[in-house]
């Protein structure tokens, strides 16, 4: 399953991607955690070694490597080059599982304490008045677009803060995304706002009630959110001490955030696949970023790379 955390910047989001990772782990799952925030904490958070971080090469920056691997033999796309962030899979083109080898994943993935990790990579000085961080987050759409997870493997995704996931395709591009929300007016108004865009492309959203400190909290999140609340974190002692590079064993979390992150995967293995309806949304977005900016920018007509024989779900079956 693939799960994004969102939310308002300094709601704890990254922090609460990386237990969860971490939990995947505690129970000899697979799971491959991608850091695609402008601010990259996902690793710290995780404790991978800060020396063994900043060797971690970043998809944004080295995007061609993932597009010559996933072309494969799809004659409907001319060159690796010419693929863009949301160019589809097709006949011949290079499936992903979470749980294999293959040249991307050796170039770009470290692993600790059973935890995979991917990052995008920072904004850039060269980057700052000339590019906005999205022509990096394409790393992560592309390999999205391309990778298979099977039941009870997992994608764990750290996106950036706010709404700003809806500049691209990526934010449909999970199972459930779960916004990560404080007790204040401001945090919630960012659950509305993704709310009420994630509504018009079927994406589900959830919440998680982070640093609640009594009843009211939980009231006052519940009275915004509804049915949407699935697990509550509580101040979190295990926490403070990881946010201060003491990463405790997982076995010391406080029960009741146990108790919440059992029930985050607990609602993302209520969803059912629909491979169906995730190619299509690739294929409605990849028409769009054609029309609106790549056509000119490759100089050829984008939708071109569209195969039309292609299901995503027929060629899952016969993997």
């Amino acid at each position: 399953m693939k799960i994004a955390f969102v939310g308002k910047g300094g709601s704890g989001k990254t922090t609460l991607a990386s237990m969860t990772a971490r939990y995947i782990a505690t129970r000899g799952l697979p799971v491959l955690a991608i850091d695609a925030d402008i601010n990259q904490h996902l690793g710290q958070s995780l404790g991978f070694d800060e020396a063994e971080l900043k060797n971690i090469p970043a998809m944004g920056l080295e995007m061609n490597k993932i597009k010559e691997y996933l072309v494969g033999t799809n004659t409907y796309i001319g060159s690796a080059g010419d693929m863009i962030k949301t160019t589809p899979p097709g006949t011949g083109s290079r499936l992903l599982t979470i749980d294999e080898q293959n040249p991307v994943y050796k170039h770009f993935m470290k692993e600790y304490n059973g935890i995979r990790l991917m990052v995008v990579g920072p904004f850039t000085e060269e980057d700052l008045g000339v590019k906005c961080y999205h022509s990096k987050t394409g790393s992560v759409e592309l390999l999205l677009n391309h990778l298979i997870d099977k039941k009870n493997e997992y994608v764990v995704v750290d996106m950036t803060a706010g709404a700003d996931s809806f500049a691209s395709g990526l934010f449909t591009r999970f199972d459930v995304t779960f916004l990560v929300v404080e007790p204040t007016v401001k945090s919630v108004s960012v659950y509305e706002q993704y709310k009420r865009y994630a509504k018009q492309h079927n994406v589900h959203v959830r919440v998680i009630a982070n640093k609640v400190e009594d009843e009211d909290d939980i009231v006052f999140i519940r009275d915004a959110v509804g049915d949407d609340l699935v697990a509550t974190f509580s101040r979190s002692q295990f926490v403070r001490s990881a946010e201060k590079g003491d990463i405790r064993p997982f076995s010391e979390i406080e029960p009741e955030n146990m108790k919440a992150l059992q029930n985050i995967i607990s609602e993302v293995g209520s969803q059912e696949k629909d491979w169906d309806m995730y190619y299509a949304q690739a294929i409605e977005f990849h028409k769009k970023n054609a029309e609106s900016w790549a056509n000119d920018a490759v100089g050829s007509n984008l939708s071109l790379q569209i195969d039309p024989t292609f299901s995503l779900r027929t060629a899952i079956e016969n993997m």
